[in-house]
């Protein structure tokens, strides 16, 4: 994480996109219940306020998802935090993990706090770019980006130790159960008009599902734009 901290240097904020707004967002997330220290730390060091739109920077650090470029949102900080800690809960490291909607890269730089290797997909081209944009101002090295239809996962660098899927579908794809190593777990929003928060840990004996918190998300959707 030295490293990262020291990219932040350059994106110190002011006002409400200062470290001490910051500090007070890590504070009302252990109110509302995140207490894994290492996903405290990860959202800490990540200055969220660089992936939206300059306008709403100023609500970067509230806890709501904001709006981005064609029609999709960057989650609110709490979910961000609650889905990491599902992956993580009871493991030392989230291990080679695979992220679906890598949207504006936020939660792909949080994620690069926990992990040696994270592989985000994006089908939407210009969102894609904008994460990269993003990204590189932090000087992330161990991220693998591709603009790709999610929902078929990315067959080529699995097994995963850890999936996470930031939009909603019916259903978990066959797919991504597919990709997940042996002790892996993968955390996605299940759910048509109420949505839940679903973990699958892949075991000896088979899938094992848990559902959470109910969550709103946009929609999971086939192909690429």
């Amino acid at each position: 994480m030295a490293g990262l901290m020291n990219a932040l240097n350059a994106f110190p904020g002011v006002g409400m996109t200062s470290e001490r707004t910051r500090g007070r967002m890590i504070e009302r997330l252990r109110e509302q219940g995140i207490c894994n220290e290492p996903v405290l730390m990860a959202m800490a060091a990540v200055p969220r306020h660089i992936f939206i739109e300059e306008a709403m920077a100023h609500r970067a650090y509230e806890d709501t998802a904001l709006p981005l470029i064609l029609g999709q949102t960057i989650s609110q900080p709490y979910i961000v935090a609650r889905m990491i800690e599902l992956l993580l809960d009871g493991r030392e490291k989230l291990g080679k993990t695979l992220e679906i909607g890598a949207g504006c890269g936020y939660q792909t730089a949080v994620l690069a706090q926990l992990t040696r290797e994270v592989f985000g997909v994006e089908r939407l081209a210009p969102l894609l770019a904008r994460a990269r944009e993003n990204l590189k101002q932090l000087k992330l090295a161990r991220i693998r980006l591709k603009h790709a239809d999610g929902m078929g996962g990315l067959p080529e660098a699995a097994p995963f130790d850890s999936i996470i899927v930031a939009a909603a579908g019916a259903s978990v794809p066959q797919s991504l159960l597919d990709q997940l190593a042996s002790g892996g777990r993968l955390v996605m929003p299940v759910g048509g008009g109420e949505q839940v928060l679903c973990m699958i840990e892949k075991t000896p004996q088979g899938y094992v599902e848990t559902r959470s918190d109910a969550v709103r998300f946009v929609p999971l959707l086939p192909g690429v734009g």
